[in-house]
């Protein structure tokens, strides 16, 4: 178990602290909660880089995206108001209003990230997870949690990262983190999501590369 130092760490990375004790409303359920609705429409996005943070690099026909500790001069990046301006933060370019879609992410050589959804309109001033318009599962000091209103839940029964897939049901209001190779449904966070979404992605140190396009894995089980 991490020690209270650790925790209240990982808290510190979303800007204030929070006590163990403020939890959100996030539980391990069975995949039956999802929607009967098929992923077989294979949601395909890829990142936007007109919504990057100047700290990304997107690369790999725009699918990966990699943090540089400097990064760029903010000055040097082009202005654009759907741009995040002080976090480490790119959104996918799709925007979805209905349906169950799943996709994955390969993490490589990153020991701090968040992957989940965002509203569309999400303040650029935010990080993924700070606010209650982003749903995000982190990992942060080998531990990984749900977040979302800066509120955050430990999510256990998860190792060190390599790859993992996000199952997103917006008429069930559900979004599920998953272990692709089970596959089953780790950890599930409930919302009532306000559409149009996003997939986000938030990135300090590494990188990630985004699967798309992908049927939710046959027999997926909690």
């Amino acid at each position: 178990m991490a020690s209270s130092r650790n925790v209240t760490r990982v808290y510190l990375l979303v800007g204030r602290t929070l006590t163990p004790t403020q939890h959100i409303q996030t539980t391990n359920l069975p995949a039956r909660r999802f929607s009967a609705t098929s992923t077989r429409n294979g949601l395909q996005f890829r990142l936007d880089e007109r919504t990057a943070h100047s700290s990304l690099d997107i690369f790999k026909k725009d699918t990966g995206v990699i943090y540089r500790m400097l990064g760029l001069d903010p000055s040097h990046v082009q202005t654009n108001p759907e741009r995040f301006r002080d976090w480490a933060v790119v959104f996918g370019d799709e925007k979805i209003s209905s349906g169950r879609h799943y996709w994955e992410v390969t993490v490589k050589k990153s020991q701090e990230f968040r992957v989940g959804v965002a509203e569309e309109l999400m303040s650029r001033d935010d990080c993924v997870g700070t606010s209650s318009s982003s749903w995000v599962f982190g990992y942060a000091q080998r531990k990984w949690f749900a977040m979302t209103n800066n509120k955050i839940v430990p999510v256990s029964l998860v190792g060190k990262p390599d790859r993992v897939g996000i199952l997103l049901d917006v008429e069930a209001g559900l979004l599920g983190l998953v272990d692709h190779q089970g596959p089953r449904i780790i950890h599930t966070m409930s919302s009532q999501f306000k559409t149009p979404l996003c997939p986000a992605f938030g990135l300090w140190d590494g990188e990630l590369i985004t699967h798309s396009g992908m049927d939710e894995p046959h027999g997926l089980k909690r």
